[in-house]
């Protein structure tokens, strides 16, 4: 069975139509988004517009794996969850905002990351 994904109650009819959600929810602002697979799966989306942390958890409690930039420094701010917290991450786990797309994209459409996307395993 073909995997599907979820987002805030509406099943896209394409990776395609899920990014263009994703895209108009970040452009009014809401900056964390969870997409919920049709096996369980959850792939959650935080950004500041400008940076992406990028999550993929197989169940509820996995610690899951994410989307990296190896071997940068520094750290961002301005990660807003629906929930009012303000988060800042260091550059390192969080991925630009292009790449992250490109990153949800893959996972949308085959079940996992880009084969050359930097990815850490974190269960």
């Amino acid at each position: 069975m073909i995997e599907s994904w979820t987002l805030d109650d509406v099943t896209p009819a394409s990776p395609a139509a899920a990014l263009a959600l994703l895209r108009e929810q970040i452009a009014a602002g809401q900056l964390e988004t969870w997409l919920t697979s049709s096996h369980g799966r959850s792939l959650a989306v935080i950004t500041n517009t400008d940076r992406a942390m990028v999550m993929l958890l197989d169940h509820e409690d996995d610690p899951g794996e994410h989307a990296i930039t190896p071997k940068v420094a520094g750290r961002s701010g301005g990660f807003v969850l629906t929930n009012g917290q303000h988060d800042e991450y260091p550059d390192e786990d969080a991925v630009p905002l292009t790449e992250a797309l490109r990153t949800i994209n893959q996972v949308l459409t085959t079940g996992g990351p880009p084969a050359d996307a930097a990815w850490s395993i974190d269960r």
